[in-house]
């Protein structure tokens, strides 16, 4: 079973960066970024394949994060730009064995426990 651990979240103003990391207790193939906010949906957020060179954006942060992964040290990342207080949410992490950049929950095996991201505006 794999485990994923994130790190990196945080309080930021609006307009700041953060850069999240999750870690992979072995090697993953596609992983995904998502977010849920009280009392909303969790919500993908962007997705990367196994390689790395396939990359999936949701369009309300596509031009402000960038989602990358670290083969060698089972790591992936999620730099977030130009923040704004409606990403706050708590920020999961996950994995599947499903090929390509999936974008829904249930294509997802494994989770972390999450990172709070508060932007203040």
């Amino acid at each position: 079973q794999v485990q994923l651990v994130e790190s990196g979240g945080g309080l930021v103003q609006a307009g700041g960066s953060l850069r999240l990391s999750c870690a992979a207790s072995e090697r993953t193939d596609s992983m995904g970024w998502f977010r849920q906010a009280p009392g909303k949906e969790r919500e993908f957020v962007a997705a990367i394949n196994w390689n790395g060179r396939i990359t999936y954006y949701a369009d309300s942060v596509k031009g402000r994060f960038t989602i990358s992964r670290d083969i060698a040290k089972n790591s992936m990342y999620l730099q977030m730009n130009s923040l704004k207080p409606e990403d706050t949410a708590v920020y999961f992490c996950a994995s599947t064995g499903a090929v390509g950049v999936p974008s829904r929950p249930g294509e997802y095996d494994y989770w972390g426990q999450g990172t709070q991201v508060t932007v203040s505006s």
